[in-house]
């Protein structure tokens, strides 16, 4: 079915409708035609559900989100949305718009953390995540020759200058420290000189901002090692207080502290929490079945409730809906406010939150970091496998795990508390990878565990070891 502008409507790959968005790789198995078809098939499921649609659009810094943002907006238009189209920026620039514009939809091009070859799309519906079913359901609407064609409108709008007013209001840093930036030539890099011009108290040292889809210095995921090491290299020439990465699109986040150790999501969650504690009573805290034991332990002694949550950043944002939930978080760097702020997952915000906490105390942040139990553990170990193999593998070790001496928790993947300490084995819901991480109290303890993975992996065929 050709329609103006040259797009058409076509079927998806089913491998690209994902549990938390739409991705895939850029003249393989999502071209312009998927961007229009998303635009045709969520305007249509907008106007359907509340009568009317209003939809904000924006896209990354990814040399493919032009045109990608383009065939989406002509898309929509099809539909018979109203279409604001704030343009390139971060991802939670495009959330802030949905709640400012008072829209009744947003969508995101991007491909997040990503490779380059990669893009993808973010939704919301009526401030709710659009994710799961609902985006497996698009198909639905073309496999039943349900799509009609309407007459809409498309608008650009710029949102930065209230964005970054809105992300400043109070944030108050009460003594000088200096920070580092490392943008990762992602979208974040659009607004970073703005933000940290108008920051009090701070000396800023900002690395990678040109936004560039090539990435040309390290791939944006601050959850890898690897890519954190230019930022730990400033910090310690420097001699700065914090440092602070973003991924892809900007909404996770990185830490260094001052020494220059990585600062884990589950570690800096919980100076979050110190500051959470104080302001609510006993409040319920998410995180999801990647972090840390000691996470769980120290919220309790905090007074704070903590609940432990699949992995994904969208059923955790709905999750807070649910319980009323001021902070919330997962190990890979998503991390939501609802406390003075919107409920999802906007990075620049959370690290505005963790430079007003570490500029009201006296301490570092290797300080305030070394109160917490110390541990033997991974980062979030991730490998490739078959697409169509990883959620059975982790069937297949949860089957033969069933009588292993230890408590099992499977509400995602499995993971398997024991007298050493803890292991997760879960496939990922956004690429053909497993994803792995153990924690134990002694270098000996970790070892068991780390054994215990690498021979279930290779009960399924799969070859990794571990380096510790």
């Amino acid at each position: 079915m050709v329609l103006e502008n040259n797009f058409s409507v076509e079927s998806f790959d089913p491998e690209v409708l994902r549990e938390y968005d739409i991705r895939g790789i850029v003249g393989n198995n999502l071209n312009n035609n998927t961007a229009y078809t998303i635009g045709r098939t969520f305007g249509q499921i907008v106007k359907k559900k509340l009568n009317s649609n209003k939809i904000v659009t924006g896209y990354d810094g990814r040399l493919t989100s032009p045109a990608l943002h383009e065939a989406l907006c002509y898309g929509l238009k099809d539909s018979g949305a109203d279409v604001f189209d704030v343009g390139m920026g971060p991802t939670p620039m495009i959330y802030f718009a949905d709640f400012h514009l008072n829209s009744d939809a947003a969508i995101m091009v991007t491909g997040s953390h990503n490779p380059s070859e990669y893009n993808g799309f973010k939704m919301v519906l009526n401030k709710h995540s659009f994710f799961s079913d609902e985006i497996k359901n698009l198909q639905t609407l073309i496999n039943q020759n349900e799509i009609t064609s309407n007459k809409g409108s498309i608008h650009k709008k710029s949102i930065v200058q209230k964005y970054i007013s809105r992300i400043l209001h109070n944030i108050n840093i009460n003594k000088h420290i200096k920070v580092a930036w490392d943008t990762g030539n992602g979208a974040m890099g659009s607004v970073i000189n703005q933000i940290t011009s108008q920051l009090i108290n701070t000396e800023n040292i900002i690395i990678n901002a040109e936004v560039d889809g090539n990435f040309p210095n390290h791939h944006p995921d601050p959850t890898v090692p690897k890519n954190m090491e230019q930022l730990i290299n400033t910090v310690l020439e420097n001699k700065c207080d914090i440092g602070l990465a973003f991924d892809g699109d900007g909404d996770r986040l990185g830490v260094i502290d001052n020494k220059g150790n990585i600062v884990w999501a589950d570690q800096y969650m919980l100076i979050l929490c110190s500051e959470i504690s104080k302001l609510y009573k006993n409040p319920k805290i998410i995180m999801d079945v990647k972090c840390s034991k000691v996470f769980f332990d120290e919220a309790i002694k905090m007074n704070c409730d903590p609940i432990m949550s699949k992995t994904g950043h969208s059923p955790i944002k709905e999750k807070m809906k649910e319980l009323s939930s001021p902070l919330s978080g997962e190990m890979s760097g998503h991390v939501c406010y609802s406390d003075d702020f919107f409920g999802y997952d906007d990075a620049m915000y959370v690290g505005l939150r963790l430079l007003r906490i570490l500029g009201n105390t006296k301490q570092s942040l290797s300080e305030l970091i070394d109160v917490f139990p110390k541990t033997f553990s991974t980062p979030e170990t991730r490998f490739d496998v078959e697409e169509v193999r990883k959620f059975i593998i982790i069937d297949e070790v949860k089957d033969r795990l069933r009588n292993i001496e230890g408590k099992i928790i499977d509400i995602d993947g499995v993971r398997v508390e024991t007298k050493d300490g803890w292991f997760l084995m879960r496939a990922s819901n956004t690429q053909n990878q497993l994803t792995c991480r153990a924690e134990a109290i002694s270098k000996d303890g970790l070892l068991s565990l780390l054994s215990i993975i690498e021979e279930q992996l290779h009960l399924s065929g799969v070859s990794y070891k571990f380096k510790i």
